[in-house]
């Protein structure tokens, strides 16, 4: 039977600066990843924006880590050669009837600390001549990354700190023998620490681990969001965001490195995570995206992906904070959805910290 200090569950984003942080640190780590490659899941159907802090309540572990994680995700790409760009983002108000909420949101992103410019409609055409809006917030804190690169890098530097990544190895449960953890995977494995960084599977795997007390595991929502994309580049060179709608930021327009457009998600409450694109979905998009862009043309969004959250939350509930815990040997991470691509290295310390 293999022996192993601590093992790590799920190569997305956070698994894989988990077990960078636990390698660096001189644990043996290994990381086990069910699908056939690394990131595959939610950490590469996603907006890829690393996000200022602005939404979160104040104190929370989504504020604290966003804003701790932005900063050293900024601080790693710079230093590793990751693509991304600080470009900015505005959220609009494209009726008078949202301008306080604009001001809502403007008074806590400045309560957790982040720099938040307000800005006149005027002052927002000026940045962005295609916009149409009432009135804007201006975050220049706010970037895209290449998400691929980037967990590309968090793994190479895993595994030149002695971390090994097993791919096509589902970890179907786990139970507690004298003090040491006995995994089950394509093989059983003795560890004396899990890390439970499973994404959508986080609470089914919690749900399997003998010795976890199931009243700690929560229930799991899935949120799909479908993308759509627009052909040639972008009319704007900041990314947009209208006011937030329950279960997401709304149908925001983000860019990509090559400085094309897509637009999405939309909230799907769904039972399964299915990844399929309805073309029919983007004829709801069109209304909500000339609200601040009128010029968008009839035909011109083309299914690009979709994404599914794992949220602690469901429809008609407020959002839910990050899940980092600790019960015994075992540390899962549940709900790790937006901002988690941001938060991922301050989450890793978490972890670390915990372990």
């Amino acid at each position: 039977m293999y022996e192993v200090d601590t093992i790590v569950v799920g190569a997305g984003v956070i698994g894989l600066a988990v077990a960078r942080a636990l390698a660096r640190s001189g644990r043996e780590t290994l990381i086990l990843e069910a699908a056939d490659s690394f990131g595959t899941e939610t950490s590469a159907r996603n907006s890829e924006v690393i996000h200022a802090g602005i939404y979160y309540p104040r104190d929370s572990l989504k504020a604290r880590l966003c804003l701790a994680g932005r900063d050293q995700l900024y601080r790693y790409c710079e230093h590793h050669g990751v693509p991304h760009r600080r470009c900015g983002k505005l959220i609009v108000a494209t009726a008078q009837s949202q301008l306080p909420q604009l001001d809502a949101i403007h008074a806590a992103a400045i309560g957790n600390g982040v720099q938040l410019d307000r800005l006149s409609a005027a002052q927002a055409r000026e940045m962005e001549p295609e916009l149409r809006c009432v009135g804007a917030l201006h975050s220049p804190l706010t970037g895209i990354v290449d998400s691929h690169a980037y967990m590309l890098a968090l793994l190479g530097e895993a595994e030149a700190a002695g971390a090994t990544l097993v791919c096509g190895s589902r970890v179907t449960g786990a139970r507690l023998e004298s003090d040491r953890l006995v995994v089950e995977s394509t093989e059983e494995i003795h560890a004396g620490l899990l890390i439970n960084s499973a994404g959508l599977g986080a609470t089914s795997l919690a749900g399997a681990i003998r010795g976890v007390p199931q009243a700690e595991v929560p229930r799991l929502r899935l949120a799909k969001g479908s993308y759509f994309g627009l052909g040639g580049r972008s009319p704007f060179s900041r990314l947009v965001y209208p006011i937030p709608e329950p279960g997401g930021l709304g149908v925001h327009l983000t860019l990509d490195m090559a400085g094309r457009a897509r637009f999405g998600p939309d909230v799907e409450w769904v039972d399964a995570v299915d990844y399929a694109v309805d073309q029919r979905r983007a004829e709801a998009f069109y209304p909500v995206i000339r609200e601040y862009w009128p010029e968008l043309s009839d035909g011109a969004l083309a299914a690009a992906y979709a994404g599914v959250r794992p949220k602690l939350s469901g429809r008609g509930e407020a959002a839910a904070d990050f899940r980092i815990e600790r019960t015994g040997p075992v540390i899962s991470l549940f709900g790790i959805e937006s901002p988690g691509l941001t938060a991922s290295l301050a989450i890793a310390d978490e972890v670390l910290r915990m372990a």
